[in-house]
């Protein structure tokens, strides 16, 4: 059994919760909800419309999930959001329900950490093992890839990925792709560096950090075009599995709209 106050909350009947999920005062739980065992909402916690929520789950007073999307064509249809398990959600997160316009789907993965005031909007896609800081808002349709970690008050384009194990700092802004294993920074964000603490921490070979250090270096400060890039990295060797993604990632990137690989260019 869930365990509540019933005279402090408002959980609709059709609402499927599990057993051991904790729900707090003053939450309000719809019809189309769905709560995995061992999640715990604490108070003033909102999930509306057609929700999925793993097992495990941590989610922090004043949160909103399932919300109709902030887009004017949006016409209220039964979108969803889809989240795993093992997450933390903190105070006054906002996550979206989606559009139309992709698959329908808002979704977070496992053991992602958003913390407060951040903001997921409509189509998003978050894969897992994500940090995403306070603050920070994620415009419609963005992807977050496995590892990646977004400082506070960032802002994310709509259409925008951003690469595993990449690093976005406090303040950005965030126009273009920002490429896996990279540091981006600035107004709007460039790769600085390769985001080598992730590396190390998530036990990347010290060939592979110095072959991903090397592209880097070719691509953003030498700027020797990604197929002479190529051709350098392998004479020397360098062209591991993650260069080659890398690679690839700034290939598709660049057959994009303005830097977004998933905004294709309109036929000329």
């Amino acid at each position: 059994m869930a365990t509540y106050v019933a005279e402090h909350v408002a959980i609709d009947p059709r609402a499927e919760i599990d057993g051991d999920v904790e729900i707090g005062p003053f939450s309000v739980i719809g019809p189309h909800v769905r709560i995995g065992r061992g999640s715990k909402l604490e108070n003033g916690v909102t999930i509306m419309g057609h929700v999925t929520i793993g097992q495990n789950n941590h989610i922090y007073p004043g949160v909103v999930i399932g919300g109709a999307p902030q887009d004017v064509s949006y016409r209220g249809s039964d979108t969803q959001v889809q989240i795993g398990d093992a997450n933390v959600i903190r105070e006054g997160v906002t996550i979206n329900r989606a559009t139309e316009k992709e698959d329908g789907i808002t979704s977070l993965g496992d053991h992602n950490f958003l913390m407060a005031c951040s903001h997921v909007a409509h189509d998003c896609r978050l894969g897992s093992h994500i940090i995403i800081a306070n603050g920070t808002l994620l415009g419609g349709h963005v992807h977050v890839h496995d590892h990646a970690s977004i400082s506070g008050a960032v802002g994310v384009h709509h259409y925008a990925s951003i690469g595993a194990y990449s690093f976005v700092s406090g303040m950005s802004r965030v126009l273009h792709d920002v490429p896996p294993y990279m540091l981006v920074d600035g107004h709007p964000t460039r790769p600085r560096c390769i985001n080598v603490v992730a590396l190390k921490r998530n036990s990347f070979s010290p060939n592979t950090i110095d072959s991903l250090a090397e592209a880097h270096r070719l691509l953003f400060r030498a700027k020797v075009g990604l197929e002479h890039a190529r051709d350098i990295l392998r004479g020397n060797d360098q062209l591991t599995p993650e260069v080659d993604e890398l690679l690839a990632f700034i290939n598709r990137q660049q057959e994009g709209k303005h830097g977004r690989a998933r905004e294709r260019r309109r036929p000329t």
